[in-house]
């Protein structure tokens, strides 16, 4: 039976830690439908056409074909177990942010530290916000790892201020190198995290995606120009569901402001 409850003992885990590993969480064929998604979405342009329409929108349009519109990954942002854990973790009431898909082949360098909360003036963690790490192929000693940093989710810093650290190994870490495929990781999304690189070893792609929900009650700021179509695609394609009313509604994000004027 697939899990969709935590126990005691994995939200205080969470709350105390800002991290929860869920080993084999995907069933198998949705994993091997999102798989192949992303196989499309990286060899055919999708993916380079959705970076350049959200870096200089002024030049290039809406793409034709959104993450929310590939039946797989829109499956996979409302997995009604996923769905029922996060309910667990921040309440009922919470809306679906973004999402990437990637294909990280093995000479992928490292990202440095960094967290990925949502705030135009990091100033306080009062509503939750949680990125899904998804591990299609999960992940083995030969590939690039995710380190984590345990309790720092309660800080209050800007999403840069570990950036001059690249992926050293810091005090108190947890390193992740080894998941089933399949695997759900869990970040509260101000927890600091990296993505450590293995260049002495060959590995294999790496099947990455991650998708970010956020707990209503506050304005959250979108990260994409096409936020708005992106939303109604996902309630266009069938995702929204009548329990969630919250799940895709525009009413939860501010205005979307270009990087430079941040």
């Amino acid at each position: 039976m697939q899990l969709s409850k935590l126990d005691d003992e994995s939200i205080a885990q969470f709350e105390r830690d800002g991290f929860l590993v869920l080993p084999r969480f995907l069933p198998r064929d949705l994993v091997a439908d999102v798989a192949a998604e992303v196989d499309r979405w990286v060899d055919t342009g999708l993916r380079v056409q959705a970076i350049a329409a959200a870096v200089d929108p002024d030049t290039h349009k809406v793409p034709d074909i959104l993450e929310p519109d590939l039946p797989a990954h829109g499956e996979l942002i409302a997995h009604k177990p996923l769905l029922e854990i996060l309910e667990q973790l921040m309440g009922s009431r919470f809306v679906f942010h973004h999402m990437h898909s990637d294909r990280h082949e093995p000479n992928r360098p490292g990202k440095a530290w960094h967290h990925d909360y949502e705030q135009r003036v990091q100033s306080n963690r009062s509503h939750p916000m949680i990125h899904a790490l998804h591990y299609l192929d999960g992940i083995d000693p030969d590939m690039a790892g995710l380190a984590v940093l345990p309790g720092s989710h309660l800080e209050v810093a800007e999403k840069t201020a570990r950036a001059h650290l690249g992926t050293d190994v810091l005090p108190g870490e947890v390193f992740i190198e080894d998941l089933p495929p399949g695997s759900t990781v869990l970040l509260h999304s101000a927890l600091f995290h990296a993505r450590r690189a293995k260049p002495q070893c060959p590995g294999r792609p790496r099947y990455f995606v991650d998708a970010s929900y956020c707990q209503v009650g506050t304005l959250w700021p979108p990260v994409k120009p096409y936020w708005r179509e992106m939303l109604n695609r996902a309630r266009h394609n069938g995702l929204a569901d009548s329990d969630r009313p919250d799940l895709f509604d525009e009413i939860h994000f501010s205005d979307y402001i270009k990087p430079e004027q941040r």
